[in-house]
């Protein structure tokens, strides 16, 4: 190999990593996205903030008041509801005594997945698109366990494909069969010549789409590279969490934050996507601190910009790599995801 590389081990293997994942990195399967659905435990969508949604379900509202969920006994107060008292703690007792419960609030939970060319990259263990798919699976299985609805968005720049939210273990099926379509179209897509105009304005449009499928309350994650985010979905995007929490999930490889390392100075060509016309071509010479440092630089400066635009308009941020195993960067702790 032209770069340095760390010795093989069986544990850091990725054909080891990659059977253990049901996966060849590059294409989708139902099967891989099935899996996640033993690791539901990993994340908890608790709600991490006040709802506003007047649908009843599984997320307890601030106020209390009459619902379905027991919240404590208290001495009874002048106006309380006689039918709430808990008659045997009274009994127990000698003083009247009376249940309290929080009311109910359902969040449907809207996924969307962006599937569009620059997903389809990655240096090492997976695509960028395969880890957004195994990201998206497991919140659909998690989002499942509480009893709540799926559904979302799946799109690119050429179409994107819509879900209603449906509930129990169908909505999680639909959505994902809908991921495993629309990947395999995507990466047929993906070998035409990127037009990143088209790119940006199709992803405006999706997250303008988004705004409009997000009813107040609803729990929101997209999931993305930020690669092609504009000032223009920005605004919709924090227009959906004036409403909605708002979750984006940043997809990265290694590649695209450091160059890999080189014992002797190499030329090399980049583009992206198939980059037909040669538009997108760059030359990167290999082996040179400079140019790898000024290369990082870069990297991170985007990366600042692109997430404080994302965190001002009222996004929560989770960070995943395209390297890694996703059970592995949970296990290891991603912002409050874990338990």
């Amino acid at each position: 190999m032209w770069f340095t590389q760390k010795k093989s081990t069986e544990q850091n293997n990725p054909q080891v990593l990659l059977d253990e994942l049901d996966s060849n990195g590059i294409d989708l399967t139902i099967d891989e996205l099935i899996r996640y659905q033993t690791k539901s435990s990993l994340i908890n969508l608790a709600a991490a903030k006040s709802l506003h949604g007047k649908m009843s379900g599984n997320y307890l509202a601030r106020s209390k008041g009459r619902g379905m969920e027991f919240d404590e006994v208290r001495h009874y107060q002048n106006g309380d509801d006689i039918r709430a008292i808990d008659w045997r703690v009274t009994a127990r007792t000698g003083q009247t005594h009376t249940k309290l419960f929080r009311e109910e609030i359902e969040r449907p939970v809207l996924i969307a997945s962006d599937l569009s060319t620059s997903m389809f990259f990655g240096s090492r263990l997976l695509f960028k698109s395969v880890q957004a798919a195994h990201v998206a699976a497991l919140v659909a299985w998690h989002a499942k366990s509480r009893g709540d609805r799926i559904g979302g968005v799946v799109f690119n720049q050429y179409a994107h494909t819509e879900l209603k939210p449906r509930s129990r273990q169908q909505g999680v099926l639909h959505y994902l069969h809908a991921l495993v379509e629309s990947h395999a179209s995507s990466a047929i897509k993906s070998t035409e010549a990127l037009d990143h105009q088209q790119a940006k304005i199709a992803f405006e449009q999706n997250c303008a789409r988004l705004r409009q499928l997000a009813k107040p309350g609803s729990l929101v994650y997209l999931i993305t590279d930020g690669y092609n985010l504009t000032d223009e979905a920005v605004r919709h995007l924090a227009n959906i969490s004036r409403h909605c929490e708002l979750v984006v999930c940043l997809i990265s490889d290694p590649l695209e934050q450091q160059l890999p390392e080189s014992k002797s100075k190499i030329s090399v060509a980049i583009t992206n996507g198939a980059d037909n016309d040669g538009d997108d071509r760059q030359q990167l010479i290999l082996g040179d601190k400079t140019i790898a440092e000024q290369y990082h630089q870069q990297a991170m400066a985007l990366n600042s910009t692109m997430e404080e635009k994302l965190t001002k308009a009222g996004a929560r941020l989770l960070h995943f790599c395209a390297s890694e195993a996703l059970e592995t960067q949970l296990n290891r702790g991603v912002a409050s995801w874990i338990r």
